[in-house]
């Protein structure tokens, strides 16, 4: 038995050495544990890049597959279970990044967040009319083990998002919409939306949950022309409540995904641009794809307004998955994107008048009144939107549009990734992996702020 352990430590050195030799050549690892490939425990610390500079006791094993795992477990610690853990992966040639057990998220991303929230304070005034809102949009989580496209990073993404919450610089945050890809089973894709909610929601921040074009799982649909794998309001039975249940959230009514968060004299209006019928033809598919089909429809419109009615001293931000017009004004919904520009165009020069849409399907028909006349010291400012993968700003009727770039990670080598994110290079682990936001408006000072982590704009500034 001796001899048997003996050659196994052996088999087990000589098997690290050869997969340190195997590692691609580079001027500098990807972290100073990396080079720690034989099966033994070491003790680490500040000049290995420890958490927090702290020493670590590093333990190295295998695993039943023969993969290989390092873990970080304190010197303190009172028991032998690890406080972060990573394996190597042959498609990286590298250790992944370490992870946090209880947490989800990575300690080099954590202090990534740390030095961006120290930058963002810097230039935010402190007081009342000052609002920060964490912006994230797009992050795509689907069932795959993928290093360069959407995957379980999705969900990474969320965990390490809420860290902002920590970091005391948050009075609201939103997701945008596309929470999850949409092409996995219907059931997984519910389990997905189920983890995402649970990770997103907080008992410390008030926040949005906002419906993507993806959110309906449609794309399985489309890829394996099958009936439709979710059933009517999935989405919003699984998620909205979440939202609703918050004690600092104001709505007309439960169903259609418009609420409103006021902080100071700011106020958020959420809106649905994935508002379709769930309709079915005699095979059990979608009259509608909810992945192209985006939409407003009349009720919804009538909650908004009811709103606006009753927002005078707001200066307001609407939030949406999709934009409703693009830079040229023209309708970027398939129905009723321009009809909601509109509206606020009216409310913003105090307009009494109805909303009359022309040659769509009646389901998509509009027939609203509305009056803002009585509104004073009131004004639609912004409008933040995703969905395009992309940044971009654009000023219309003197109302700010902001777009924001996914924080799913888009690798350079896919078909689907966009322009935009070809040039940022993509890459898991990197700094440059996800992509997230801190709004900071500013009505007393008319200026906005958009900071960004990741694969986004360090610091766009707007007048408002």
């Amino acid at each position: 038995m001796g001899i048997f352990t003996k050659t196994k430590g052996l088999i087990d050195r000589f098997s690290g050495t050869m997969r340190k030799a195997q590692q691609p050549k580079r001027n500098r690892p990807f972290d100073e544990m990396q080079q720690y490939m034989t099966v033994g425990e070491y003790r680490v610390g500040k000049a290995q890049g420890t958490p927090n500079d702290a020493e670590f006791d590093l333990i190295v094993y295998k695993d039943d597959e023969g993969i290989l795992h390092q873990a970080l477990r304190s010197v303190d610690a009172k028991d032998l279970a690890p406080e972060y853990v990573r394996a190597y992966d042959d498609r990286l040639g590298r250790f992944r990044a370490f992870t946090n057990k209880k947490t989800g998220r990575r300690y080099i991303v954590e202090k990534q967040l740390e030095d961006f929230v120290a930058f963002a304070k810097k230039h935010i005034r402190q007081g009342e009319d000052s609002v920060n809102i964490g912006i994230l949009t797009d992050t795509h989580y689907k069932d795959s083990d993928s290093i360069d496209f959407y995957g379980y990073n999705g969900l990474t993404h969320v965990k390490e998002f809420d860290y902002l919450e920590d970091l005391d610089i948050l009075d609201l945050k939103a997701h945008l919409g596309d929470w999850m890809d949409g092409s996995d089973p219907g059931m997984l894709g519910e389990q997905e939306l189920i983890s995402l909610r649970k990770a997103f929601r907080s008992n410390k921040t008030n926040f949005a949950i906002i419906k993507g074009n993806h959110d309906e799982n449609d794309k399985f649909d489309e890829h394996h022309d099958l009936k439709a794998s979710f059933p009517e309001r999935e989405f919003e039975g699984i998620m909205w409540p979440t939202m609703y249940f918050q004690k600092g959230i104001h709505y007309i009514s439960r169903q259609h995904g418009v609420a409103y968060f006021d902080k100071d004299n700011v106020r958020f209006i959420t809106v649905n641009t994935s508002d379709v019928p769930y309709e079915l033809d005699e095979n059990g598919k979608k009259k509608y794809d909810t992945k192209i089909s985006l939409a407003i429809r009349e009720d919804q419109m009538q909650e908004i307004i009811e709103i606006l009615e009753k927002s005078s001293g707001k200066q307001i931000v609407f939030m949406s998955h999709a934009n409703p017009i693009n830079r040229h004004g023209s309708n970027a919904l398939k129905y009723n994107g321009r009809s909601l520009h509109e509206l606020l165009v009216a409310f913003n020069q105090r307009e009494k008048g109805y909303l009359d849409s022309h040659d769509v399907p009646a389901e998509f028909s509009l027939s609203n009144s509305f009056d803002f006349t009585n509104i004073k010291n009131a004004k639609v400012i912004a409008y933040f939107c995703g969905h395009r993968h992309n940044e971009d700003q654009y000023r219309i009727n003197g109302i700010q549009y902001v777009l924001f770039n996914c924080s799913a990670l888009m690798g350079p080598n896919h078909a689907l990734t966009t322009q935009y994110n070809k040039r940022w290079k993509r890459k898991i682990d990197h700094p440059n992996e996800a992509a997230g936001y801190v709004v900071n408006i500013d009505p007393k000072r008319h200026v906005m702020q958009a900071f960004g982590y990741g694969a986004s704009s360090r610091r766009r500034i707007y007048r408002i």
